[in-house]
């Protein structure tokens, strides 16, 4: 088992950051670092996690923006990664601690993805500010240095809309994390909501209007709900065309089998065999047509995006575009719900209008199934008879 000396760490880390001064860092400070270490702690404690847990979530803690110090603020979190490995190694700690170090600090790249509770509560830690009752002020020191860093002006509306696109997509990971930060995160969303209809005055009371009609939260609802049953009812019409296609192969090779070497003694047996065949392969026929897949072109240019008329959200629409495009065609859509909802809504449509072909033509495969295959059984029953007595 590993046992740190975190106090050792913690010298280390203040070391680096009076050491190594980057005057364009005014959030993510020594002052950051030490309140994330304390909401690691309080979440660590929460679920009673091991000492080798606690000595892996902490460390990440302490070392997960060092990489400001000395790189890009783009790669900060590489960076992070590889200066706790050195220290780690300085210190002879075996490789498997090391490495989970390392996946916990990756973490927290965005979007977020942990993929374990010791990567989930780092991640939570890091974003545990949007509770803060001074987020207010933490979100001025983060915007003056994005400013500082990219070199560039943000106006007060374009970040207050970023920062309240970003409190609208994330989510904590861990209960805890939901228990205790949900609610001071939701009241500064509401305070970033109101005063963004403050600042637009001639808008104001119409976007309170549609809030009271639509809000937000009811319009996120619809979509989801939507998008969901639309799937649900393509995965249905899905099965229930393999269920026919199976069915119908299965006929067709039983029949064949049982049939071939009997209708050249019983020619009879040849219109009802021809009439069941047929049935069986239009259905196959119509029910692989409601399965098979539509390939589109995969691009969309400037012009489109500049148009809002991409639907970024379908795989299907860019999955021949470069990532770099596909990046700058996402960040314009963040950037606009007007767009955002936008795509959305079409990506329903198009949902939709494929659908409504899927269940077009398996509806037309059950009719040619039902009736074929009755009229093949009444035409065998015709043979057996009728024709067989004569």
């Amino acid at each position: 088992m590993t046992v740190l000396d975190f106090s050792r760490i913690e010298a280390h880390v203040v070391d680096a950051y009076q050491n190594q001064v980057v005057p364009g860092l005014v959030y993510h400070t020594l002052a950051h670092t030490r309140e994330v270490v304390a909401a690691v702690h309080t979440l660590s404690q929460h679920y009673q996690l091991s000492q080798e847990q606690y000595g892996i979530v902490m460390t990440a803690a302490w070392f997960h923006d060092l990489g400001y110090l000395y790189g890009s603020a783009a790669k900060h979190e590489e960076q992070s990664a590889d200066l706790a490995r050195l220290y780690l190694l300085e210190q002879e700690i075996e490789e498997s601690f090391i490495a989970q170090v390392q996946s916990c600090i990756l973490a927290t790249r965005m979007p977020q993805q942990p993929q374990n509770l010791l990567e989930e509560i780092l991640c939570d830690a890091d974003l545990s500010h949007l509770s803060s009752a001074e987020y207010k002020e933490k979100s001025k020191q983060l915007r003056q240095e994005v400013e500082l860093l990219k070199g560039h002006n943000l106006s007060p509306a374009d970040w207050r809309n970023a920062n309240i696109l970003f409190f609208q997509n994330h989510q904590y990971f861990t209960h805890h994390a939901r228990t205790i930060y949900q609610a001071g995160k939701m009241a500064n969303l509401d305070r970033l909501l109101e005063k963004q209809e403050k600042k637009a005055p001639a808008e104001g009371e119409e976007k309170r209007k549609k809030r009271e009609d639509k809000p937000e939260r009811g319009i996120e609802t619809m979509f989801r709900t939507t998008s969901s049953n639309h799937l649900r009812l393509s995965e249905i019409a899905d099965s229930k065309a393999n269920i026919m296609i199976s069915v119908n192969s299965i006929m067709v090779s039983v029949v064949v089998s049982v049939l071939s070497h009997r209708l050249e003694n019983h020619p009879a047996l040849i219109p009802p065999t021809a009439i069941f065949l047929s049935t069986a392969v239009l259905t196959i026929i119509f029910a692989v047509l409601a399965t098979r897949p539509n390939v589109t072109q995969g691009t969309f240019s400037r012009e489109d995006i500049v148009e809002k008329k991409a639907n970024l959200l379908f795989f299907g629409n860019f999955y021949n575009m470069s990532l770099e495009d596909y990046e700058r065609g996402i960040d314009a859509m963040m950037h606009n719900s007007d767009f955002l909802y936008g795509s959305m809504t079409r990506d329903i449509y198009y949902l939709g209008v494929v659908l409504g072909k899927k269940y077009k033509l398996l509806r037309v495969a059950y009719n040619i199934f039902m009736f074929g295959f009755v009229a093949s059984i009444l035409a065998y029953l015709f043979v057996f008879l009728f024709i067989d007595e004569a």
